[in-house]
């Protein structure tokens, strides 16, 4: 299973082929009155500054920095997160789960795809897929091993199934050497597949 993060920005003019294919299919339900072209932007520059990854960045570091905070979130994440006001709804009912150095938790969801994109943006490819799916469940440690984490052998594992109802978003752990630094700071050390639980924050380091 590879997973595959690269930067899909189109360079200068050019469009890809399926960007292309993209481009037709909307320009042919416009005409057709299917999309409203209006609608579809306001809803793409939505995603694109509004939701996504950097909202869930944000609630780690206040969660890192914040005690009240963090017991909220970890109590009603729903509710904590919205208190933040940084987007109109999450999902039906978020769950945030904490890391330890004894336990890590891993999101997935064996029936679909169900994810809290208001926090997490878009789910990735490799979410969606059936290998992940399956073996997120099977063979969870043989999944974090695909994505580059090894985990001490003590480490219990806890896997943590979406459901249309039910989303969860990982609150990492802090890492060492980050003390004093400003939560704004300290959110660019939180990436998305983190707060997924296929990953670990940045280290200070690797910012700068």
């Amino acid at each position: 299973m590879t997973h595959d993060h690269h930067d899909d920005s189109v360079h200068g003019s050019e469009l890809s082929e399926m960007q292309l294919r993209v481009r037709a299919l909307e320009t042919v339900l416009a005409e057709k009155g299917y999309i409203d072209p209006a609608a579809l932007d306001v809803m793409i520059e939505a995603y694109e500054t509004k939701i996504g990854p950097h909202n869930g960045a944000r609630v780690v570091a206040r969660a890192w920095t914040d005690p009240a905070f963090k017991q909220a979130l970890l109590a009603d994440a729903t509710k904590a997160v919205q208190s933040l006001g940084l987007i109109d709804r999450v999902g039906d009912h978020l769950i945030a789960v904490e890391n330890t150095p004894k336990l890590h938790s891993i999101i997935v969801c064996t029936l679909c795809s169900c994810y809290p994109w208001e926090v997490l943006g878009l789910p990735p490819v490799w979410y969606k897929s059936a290998p992940y799916r399956s073996r997120a469940v099977n063979d969870p440690r043989g999944v974090l091993a695909d994505f580059g984490l090894t985990l001490a052998a003590d480490t219990q594992i806890r896997v943590w199934d979406s459901t249309a109802e039910t989303r969860f978003i990982v609150l990492p752990m802090r890492p060492a050497g980050t003390e004093g630094w400003s939560e704004e700071k300290l959110a660019t050390l939180v990436t998305r597949d983190c707060m997924i639980g296929t990953g670990l924050p940045r280290e200070p380091k690797d910012i700068g």
